[in-house]
């Protein structure tokens, strides 16, 4: 017994030791001013493999995100500032913020999830320290090797960053774990730095029709050319519906033909999707469509042309016309 409390106990040592070599990572939070986004959850996840997590959380009226960050596993601090240029999450505001706390803390890792406002607010910082970035990040190694997808997701590429002293990481939120609450950081209050007046906010269109979103939703229904129309996306809605939890994308040939809003778009350039379940609705599946949904756990498919390619990458396959199989599968819910 006497040998295993020791094998324990150096065991122990040796991960506290390995750990002090890490990195200290800083992640940029995404939120609402309410709370911290889902891919940002994945984004403290894929820190977390990096050493020490720092979270920085701008915004205006942004406590309750601070204490939410706080509580998230693997956060060991979190930076909060509360002030009215951050409100609407202006990269370039944000930038200069990230610059200075960067500037003072010195972290080895600058990480944000692989979104719209990750690539917005990271280009910018990574540029005033003359670094690259290396973006859409789906494995980490170790502190400097990295994958990512390549090539509309045909193929991976293993790359090492050597050289620059600090690391900029834009990561895949399908690819990483969400990180749980269980946490118990520190909120430390930083100084804001005040408008750049570079850009200015003027409004915002929210979605109120209660639409579950794309990136979070358990099952996903995408429609391609094969609804010929905007109008038999209702079946798609209807299905989504009776379905629960679900929520309806498209292809980028039906976004640019107007059939439904360019925010329902799933692909390479739209949202990257990695649902319980994922059903392609009359869509061929280019390469560019599954480079954002073949990370699914399960995809079932409905098309006439059985040598589409989306048959490649689904559990399950159905060659039938989609005006026949969706109402039939419609009575089944």
């Amino acid at each position: 017994r006497g040998p295993a409390r020791n094998s324990t106990k150096s065991n122990a040592k040796t991960m506290r030791a390995a750990r002090a070599l890490l990195g200290k990572a800083l992640v940029i939070i995404e939120h609402n001013n309410k709370a911290v986004s889902t891919p940002s959850l994945s984004a403290v996840g894929a820190a977390s493999k990096l050493g020490d997590v720092t979270a920085l959380v701008a915004g205006k009226g942004c406590g309750a995100v601070a204490e939410q960050a706080s509580k998230l596993k693997g956060v060991s601090s979190v930076l909060a500032v509360d002030s009215a240029e951050y409100e609407h999450g202006l990269p370039e505001n944000l930038a200069a913020l990230v610059k200075k706390v960067q500037d003072d803390k010195k972290f080895s890792h600058i990480v944000a999830a692989h979104s719209s406002f990750g690539k917005s607010v990271l280009p910018r910082v990574a540029a005033q320290f003359d670094c690259a970035i290396i973006a859409d990040v789906i494995g980490i190694k170790d502190e400097t090797t990295f994958v990512r997808s390549t090539y509309a997701g045909n193929a991976l590429a293993t790359v090492k960053s050597a050289k620059d002293p600090i690391k900029f990481l834009s990561v895949r939120p399908t690819s990483f774990e969400k990180a749980a609450a269980g946490g118990s950081a520190k909120v430390e209050s930083v100084a804001a730095t005040g408008e750049t007046g570079l850009s200015k906010w003027l409004s915002e269109e929210v979605d109120t029709s209660g639409k579950v979103d794309l990136t979070a939703a358990r099952v996903v229904i995408s429609g391609g050319r094969g609804l010929k129309n905007g109008d038999n996306f209702k079946m798609l809605y209807e299905m989504a519906t009776k379905i629960g939890n679900a929520a309806v994308g498209a292809t980028r040939a039906v976004v640019d033909a107007g059939y439904v809003p360019n925010d329902m778009q799933v692909g390479q350039t739209g949202k990257i999707v990695a649902p319980e379940l994922y059903i392609a609705v009359g869509l061929s599946g280019a390469i560019q469509h599954l480079a954002g949904m073949k990370d699914s756990k399960v995809i079932a498919c409905i098309n006439t042309d059985a040598e589409a390619p989306i048959f490649t990458v689904s559990d399950y396959g159905l060659v039938e016309d989609l005006f026949t199989a969706v109402p039939a599968m419609m009575k089944k819910l």
